[in-house]
């Protein structure tokens, strides 16, 4: 029995090691590491099956080892009883069924991996881990989102790198009618230009709206990832405000009042018509 359950060990550690050698090309600090993050959520998925499979297996060698004809039929019948286990199982726990081929048709269809940027149930967060029974996401404020697969499956979620980890963030200004369009233009370019955060493929201002107090201006501009577009935007916004400040102070969002002289001369109708509330003298 010692001897079984020594090779079952050895089996598992096997699984441990040969995944190991296989990751050991896919580097997921790596800046474009889509196929990684690929190869990462599958191992790590199918090593847990294996071990599974591995440890039935292991149970009925043990059951083997025995002389008496009744415990070695129990392991002969342990593998031969477990579709008819799984069916009972799959009947008593629905969700953790449902769990696990989530889990099985994520590792083939693959719309999340590890490492992927996702936002989930308005959560920002990068997959941390994938477990056979749920998704650890780990959020902006190092947070945990704990998510079960099925919810993968089931409900709408986004990926920010399921093709790439490039994407483009704006920032708004709400400025005067006064301030040139141009001028901001130019402004802009010199602040994304030269910051290393900007991926030299998409910057532009555009008017997207117009209110009756003030124009709405739209900073599109894109990143590497998410991370540096987020940094991106908020010195965006950091330098706009303070160049607005310092060469257009009135061009920011006021409210205007308009007054209109009184008239003191009345209607000549009016003045004609005779004063029905003056007492009248009946004397």
């Amino acid at each position: 029995m010692a001897l079984v359950a020594s090779l079952g060990w050895f089996a598992v550690g096997c699984i441990y090691v040969l995944q190991a050698i296989m990751l050991r090309r896919y580097d997921l600090n790596a800046e474009n590491n889509i196929r990684a993050r690929r190869v990462h959520t599958q191992f790590q998925l199918f090593r847990r099956m294996l071990i599974t499979f591995v440890v039935i297996i292991d149970i009925g060698a043990l059951l083997w080892t025995f002389n008496d004809p009744r415990i070695w039929h129990y392991g002969s019948g342990l593998l031969a009883s477990a579709g008819i286990a799984s069916l009972i199982i799959a009947t008593a726990a629905k969700s953790t069924a449902a769990n696990f081929f989530a889990g099985l048709q994520i590792a083939v269809t693959e719309p999340l991996r590890i490492d992927d940027v996702v936002v989930v149930q308005g959560e920002w967060g990068r997959v941390e881990e994938i477990n056979s029974a749920y998704v650890v996401i780990r959020l902006w404020d190092l947070r945990r989102l704990i998510v079960p697969l099925s919810y993968f499956i089931e409900n709408s979620f986004q990926n920010w790198t399921r093709q790439s980890s490039d994407i483009m963030g704006t920032a708004f200004l709400y400025v005067d009618y006064s301030i040139p369009v141009e001028a901001l233009r130019q402004q802009l370019e010199s602040i994304v230009h030269p910051s290393p955060l900007w991926n030299k493929q998409v910057c532009g201002l555009q008017v997207t709206n117009l209110t009756d107090r003030s124009m709405e201006l739209r900073c599109l501009m894109s990143s590497r990832n998410s991370s540096d577009n987020f940094d991106l935007r908020c010195l965006v916004r950091e330098k706009m405000t303070e160049w607005i400040q310092q060469n257009y102070p009135e061009a920011f969002p006021t409210t205007r009042f308009a007054s209109r002289p009184d008239s003191s001369a009345q209607p000549q109708e009016n003045q004609s018509l005779p004063n029905l509330l003056q007492p009248t003298d009946h004397r």
